[in-house]
């Protein structure tokens, strides 16, 4: 208890400022996206309303990750912590992809910006940023560097360490995501069976680092705090997680269906033929 006596004397001090700084670029990012709804509705036919409500759902996870009551019981209880974890790296990056934003962007840009958007998405750079390993070193990997050494405790005491690594967070879960299904424009797509084994592999670590909580609480977390934890981390991580694999494979279904249905109908006409 003395730990979190410490991280909330330490947050005091910039608890406020940083859920300021925290929100401004979620906020600024869903105006964007009802004023390109707009743009779009008026040159374009009507913008799904379904994903306009998605990305509002998305941002409102993130905001409530980053600041009001959660961010206030955060720094106390890390069974909180975690549920902001939750929110701001799975659920708000999942429902956010889904929004489509990139399609949505390219739709109301003027032509040459499109285009310039679509070289920068085609760029070896993006390729590798978008790699679904690369992604999960810097997803999964991050959280057990976070929960495996001092870094947890230290993050409640620097405001530059606490923005820093709730940037992360969110960005290497939509990273992650965008790695996995393809909603928007993929210049650098691979294969189902490839996403399909690192994803696995992501699942893997993510549900071994929520048992390790369990059993090892991170530096300066009670026990109790971190079995609920760790708990909430491996349950709540599944019901997300669930989401984006069922989505997976609906993709995958989907892209091998017309080949099979190709290959029946060649059968078919071969039988005919002999």
């Amino acid at each position: 208890m003395h730990a979190d006596h410490s991280f909330t004397q330490a947050f005091q001090g910039f608890g406020s400022v940083s859920q300021i700084l925290l929100t401004i670029p979620f906020t600024v990012i869903l105006v964007l996206y009802l004023l390109a709804v707009i743009v779009s509705n008026r040159k374009h036919k009507q913008w799904p309303i379904s994903r306009t409500i998605l990305w509002i759902i998305g941002v409102c996870c993130a905001l409530s990750a980053v600041s009001g009551p959660l961010v206030q019981r955060a720094h106390m209880e890390f069974t909180s912590h975690m549920l902001g974890h939750l929110l701001l790296g799975m659920l708000a990056p999942l429902l956010m992809v889904l929004a489509a934003p990139v399609t949505l962007v390219l739709r109301t840009l003027p032509v040459t910006q499109a285009r310039r958007l679509s070289r920068i998405l085609k760029s070896r750079i993006m390729g590798i940023i978008s790699d679904p390993i690369v992604v999960v070193i810097l997803n999964i990997g991050g959280l057990w560097v976070l929960y495996l050494t001092s870094l947890y405790e230290a993050m409640h005491q620097y405001i530059l360490l606490y923005l820093f690594i709730h940037i992360h967070v969110f960005l290497s879960g939509y990273l992650f995501t965008i790695s996995m299904i393809y909603i928007d424009p993929a210049p650098h797509r691979t294969g189902y069976i490839y996403r399909a084994t690192v994803l696995i592999l992501a699942l893997t670590g993510h549900g071994i680092l929520s048992k390790y909580i369990y059993a090892y609480p991170p530096a300066g977390v009670p026990r109790d705090q971190a079995e609920s934890g760790g708990m909430l981390m491996y349950y709540g991580g599944d019901m997300i997680d669930l989401i984006l694999v069922i989505i997976f494979y609906y993709q995958w279904y989907k892209a091998v269906r017309p080949r099979a249905n190709t290959s029946k109908c060649k059968g078919n006409k071969n039988f005919v033929g002999t």
